[in-house]
């Protein structure tokens, strides 16, 4: 029994590290970056997105929205499985660069991967992504 009791609270203790480890601290560039990727490339999801951006990425945010306005994506859509690594960061006190190397499934297609440039700005005391592209 006591085995058990153990097993069950190492377990719990494992699950809630795991589970801490999703949430991004939005009051560090890379947090906030990584919020504005997952609304984006992962969720597709780009009002959410957009939350995050100011000046060019806005723009661009805007731009996308437009071009997909009438193409609904809901829980019936059929995503690609996204996941990313960062490759490259560069800090500064006021602006900051992010490289990220993103591995895209999609069903009934070979994987592939992209790169994406996430540039970010402090403005006061928030971060926002100021500009955003896209390599292969």
């Amino acid at each position: 029994m006591r085995n058990l009791l153990r097993s069950l609270a190492l377990s719990f203790c494992l699950l809630s590290v795991g589970s801490g480890g999703c949430r991004r601290d939005l009051s560090s560039a890379r947090g906030v970056v990584e919020k504005f990727v997952d609304q984006h490339y992962v969720n597709i999801d780009l009002e959410k997105a957009k939350q995050y951006t100011v000046g060019l990425a806005l723009a661009k945010i805007d731009e996308e929205l437009r071009l997909t306005a009438g193409q609904v994506i809901d829980a019936s859509t059929r995503k690609p499985a996204i996941h990313y690594r960062l490759l490259e960061k560069k800090e500064s006190a006021r602006r900051a660069s992010f490289l990220y190397e993103g591995t895209i499934r999609a069903e009934d297609a070979p994987v592939f991967t992209r790169r994406w440039l996430i540039l970010a700005r402090r403005e006061g005391d928030r971060w926002w992504v100021s500009n955003f592209s896209e390599y292969d």
